[in-house]
């Protein structure tokens, strides 16, 4: 396992936090413009789904760790963020909970040998997936979904830059 991904993946909470500074309540719950072309979830929406995935896939490592092939079950995004309140959910702790997370995980990665990031499990909808192929996931999924949060910023008018 690449070593910068390692890295990546235990300051994705960072990245984050950067994003959401000097956020107002208001701002994480402002609903975005079609003409935006930055999503259509608030600021609010997208850090819960990017720790409800990560918590997701936090399961999935843990699994492939500890399990021989296990099942990685896939999840519906769009019900997850209709069903769980996402508006009414703290963004504060659940980036505190991203952060102790990664913080834990990485703590695992960092004793295991090798081999273990070639184990794998198998995705209900996605196929085989090794461990290695679970924390490059979780990597470019913030990434992704940070810049939407940048976006969302700028239209708001309020760059971070």
């Amino acid at each position: 396992m690449e070593t910068s991904t390692l890295q990546s993946y235990e300051t994705s909470a960072t990245k984050l936090r950067q994003a959401l500074s000097s956020l107002t309540e208001a701002d994480l719950h402002t609903q975005p413009q079609p003409a935006w072309n930055s999503g259509s979830w608030t600021i609010q929406q997208v850090v819960l789904h990017i720790v409800d995935t990560d918590l997701v896939l936090t399961d999935r490592m843990k699994r492939v760790i500890a399990e021989d092939n296990p099942t990685l079950l896939a999840f519906d995004e769009q019900k997850w963020t209709a069903a769980l309140l996402y508006e009414h959910q703290s963004a504060a702790n659940a980036l505190e909970m991203l952060d102790l997370n990664h913080r834990q995980m990485s703590a695992i990665f960092h004793h295991l040998p090798p081999s273990a990031f070639e184990r794998f499990g198998t995705h209900n909808t996605a196929g085989k997936k090794t461990l290695a192929d679970l924390i490059a996931f979780a990597v470019t999924h913030m990434d992704h979904h940070v810049k939407f949060i940048h976006a969302k910023r700028i239209k708001m008018g309020k760059e971070m830059w």
